[in-house]
């Protein structure tokens, strides 16, 4: 089951470990692997309203994807059957501290050793 397939029930809150488990399919686009296990996650919060605001970082300052990432973002958290697994979400874009390869997780580091790169 895709982590986008667990929905919201009416009046119940999402989980820190249903959101970062859901954002598990938003993929870097430059190194097509997700936003969590490349260390991009610094921060989950789930309010009373079921809305989520991720504090996140890319791996450059630079990045032009932001928008591909919200659109994922949105894809992943808001929409499947009954709505979505929250009902809305933000993203505070941080960049203190900054992101580096110390960040990403294990499984990252397997999946890009898989497309070649030396981690």
């Amino acid at each position: 089951m895709s982590a986008a397939a667990v929905t919201a029930t009416p009046g119940k809150k999402a989980s820190v470990d249903d959101v970062e488990e859901a954002m598990k399919d938003v993929v870097d686009p430059e190194l097509g692997i997700n936003v969590v296990d490349l260390g991009l996650v610094y921060g989950v919060h789930v309010d009373d309203e079921n809305v989520v605001t991720l504090d996140m970082t890319l791996t450059s300052a630079a990045c032009p994807l932001t928008d591909v990432i919200e659109d994922q973002t949105r894809q992943a958290l808001t929409t499947g059957p009954g709505g979505g697994l929250v009902q809305d979400f933000r993203i505070n874009w941080v960049w203190l501290p900054p992101w580096g390869p110390d960040k990403i997780t294990d499984d990252g580091r397997e999946q890009l050793r898989a497309l070649g790169f030396n981690v």
